[in-house]
């Protein structure tokens, strides 16, 4: 048995002659609520390696989808006054799977769930956090509306892709970062020789602190002008010559940034022993096996999303976000300090 603490019952019980559905506890005694744990089924295998860290049963909930497509979520379990967790990345199908968590939470909600946590190790639409053209939507700032209208009261999500969306809501939210389980998972090879590459400027931040846990050298690629054009242009920070490169992003979806900068740091010196490291690996198709080149190594993501197994190559490693999920929900729900798991 894994120790860890201990999760009390809550034994509060609402009034059955003051008929309120919604008689939720207040935070005070949310410690001492009885904590359940559901999955949506987008990353379901997600769903049961966390509840096994937790040492918990995963919660009885159907889930269906009516002919015309319709979600339809009903608890087979009571849940009033519960700390109720959610676990459903909005993935591709992006769409769907939101939908599917909107459905999940409304339900707990019209059930009187004590409080109920969002737990989004991949949130759908975050690119979209800011008018990049005129007329244009931040659906960022939308998804984040819809899940508080629903009746989230708490988000718990994994390396959003700008930290800045955590600002678009007005409920408590834990942003983890999955740089932990990257710098144990290298820390185990030979580094001595290797420099931690930022792909392109966005990824800047998470690079420097990989490089600051490894206690690496940092180098950056600019790219600019269009990545399917011949008008892109790459320029190299940093001394990357003789050096293994460590490149680190928090998504991989299309090749086309991620082989750029590997083609850039090769023109630079940098030896064909590539790491490529991403939190999300949204992977379309062919972009796997675009990425696993001749010059990489090792491509390192975690289940944050479903890697299905013709994408499970020789030279793909994918790491269990589970424990770290279950850590800061453990710590939630007792009113813990998560912030190691922040930074």
């Amino acid at each position: 048995m894994k120790s860890g603490p201990p999760f009390v019952s809550w034994s509060r019980r609402a009034d059955p002659e003051r008929g309120l559905e919604n008689d939720r506890p207040s935070r005070h005694h949310l410690a001492d609520a009885e904590i359940k744990v559901f999955c949506g089924t987008a990353n379901r295998s997600l769903g049961e390696e966390v509840a096994a860290e937790l040492e918990l049963p995963l919660g009885r909930v159907t889930i269906r989808r009516f002919e015309d497509g319709e979600i339809y979520a009903r608890y087979e379990e009571s849940v009033r006054g519960v700390d109720a967790f959610v676990i459903q990345p909005t993935c591709p199908p992006v769409n769907e799977n939101l939908m599917e968590l909107l459905v999940m939470v409304d339900a707990l909600s019209r059930a009187s769930a004590g409080r109920i946590t969002a737990v989004l190790p991949y949130y759908g639409y975050a690119r979209q956090d800011k008018r990049t053209a005129p007329r244009s939507p931040i659906t960022g700032r939308l998804v984040a509306d819809l899940l508080q209208s629903a009746g989230v009261d708490r988000v718990l999500a994994l390396d959003l892709d700008a930290d800045q969306i955590e600002g678009f809501f007005k409920i408590p939210v834990d942003h983890l970062r999955a740089l932990p389980l990257f710098a144990n998972y290298l820390g185990a090879h030979d580094l001595s020789d290797a420099v931690v590459v930022a792909p392109d400027d966005s990824a800047v931040k998470t690079a420097y602190r990989l490089a600051e846990r490894l206690h690496l050298p940092l180098a950056v690629v600019f790219q600019r002008g269009q990545l399917h054009g011949t008008d892109l242009h790459t320029q190299v920070v940093g001394d990357v010559a003789g050096r293994v490169p460590v490149l680190v992003d928090r998504i991989v979806d299309t090749p086309d940034r991620m082989c750029a900068a590997l083609d850039a740091i090769r023109e630079q010196g940098a030896r064909p022993e590539a790491y490529v490291c991403a939190t999300h690996g949204v992977l379309v198709e062919g972009a796997i096996d675009a990425v696993c080149r001749d010059d990489v190594r090792e491509i390192v993501l975690t289940n944050s999303v479903p890697i299905p197994p013709q994408k499970r190559l020789d030279k793909v490693r994918v790491l269990s976000s589970a424990p770290l999920l279950a850590r800061a929900m453990r710590s939630v729900h007792l009113n813990a300090s998560i912030s190691t798991l922040m930074s």
